[in-house]
């Protein structure tokens, strides 16, 4: 085998009722009883997929559920499932399961909390690169970020491929996926903290004072921030740049105002 190879490794279990298939993205449960199992253990499932017009009483389950959680909930057209099965038994129902479980916000306050440290958070507004993803977790545990908040929609969940990106910080740094960025900026506030979002046109990072309990929101490389998100954000801060490329990959970009954010926190120490 090269060194270019790409290996995938599928496990499946077939059993009445039930299809398990591990991915690299993660696991895909097909089947209505399997995804009824799945929800009730506490199973973390970021996207389900129902047969629209389906609303018989196993999937009336299934969607019961599905709301007491964060799911993200699609009704699709039997070809779509069509496409989304490996097993062509999907009864209906698909799911796919988170490869690691979520944290709250408030677990992240707390950590720091017991670190004695002010709260320092990053927020991802339309991160949907799961590569993108993983490395801004893996730069965030490096920073000391005390943990990652994404959108639960319009947003790379935490599958294989991003622990993979995160070189396995995503043991150790907390994500919480949010229903509203905005809200979760003003409850934030309320609690202290202030803001920063990293855009082209805003002020130079060196100039702003970024001390203290802070959170970073960082933006998608063809977007950038929000303007409901941006409008929230105490400051806007610009990366100074002298190539000839007018952006920084969304990691790259958060991985540099976070270490500014360092810079500033140690010099405040002296």
């Amino acid at each position: 085998m090269g060194n270019n190879c790409v290996v995938f490794i599928v496990f499946m279990y077939t059993g009445r009722n039930r299809e398990f298939i591990m991915r690299e993205e993660g696991m895909v449960i097909e089947g209505r009883n399997v995804v009824i199992e799945a929800f009730r253990s506490g199973k973390t499932i970021d996207r389900l997929f129902i047969l629209d017009g389906c609303w018989d009483g196993p999937v009336r389950t299934v969607l019961r559920e599905a709301r007491k959680t964060d799911c993200i909930i699609n009704f699709v057209k039997k070809e779509r499932l069509d496409q989304l099965s490996e097993t062509g038994r999907h009864q209906g129902v698909i799911a796919y399961v988170a490869a690691y479980g979520y944290s709250t916000v408030e677990d992240m306050l707390k950590i720091a909390s017991n670190k004695n440290e002010p709260p320092f958070l990053i927020l991802l507004d339309n991160i949907e690169d799961p590569h993108n993803l993983g490395s801004i977790i893996r730069t965030a545990n490096q920073a000391g970020a005390h943990g990652v908040i994404i959108p639960k929609r319009h947003a790379a969940g935490l599958t294989a491929v991003v622990a993979k990106a995160s070189a396995g910080a995503i043991n150790y740094t907390p994500v919480a996926k949010v229903t509203n960025i905005v809200k979760t900026i003003e409850e934030l506030k309320k609690q202290g903290l202030w803001f920063v979002c990293g855009d082209m046109e805003g002020e130079t990072m060196y100039g702003l004072n970024l001390t203290g309990p802070i959170g970073v929101v960082i933006g998608s490389e063809g977007n950038g921030v929000s303007r409901l998100v941006k409008e929230k954000c105490d400051f806007i801060a610009s990366i100074p740049m002298f190539g000839d490329i007018g952006s920084l990959n969304a990691s790259v970009a958060m991985g540099i105002l976070s270490y500014e954010i360092v810079r500033q926190r140690l010099m405040q120490k002296k």
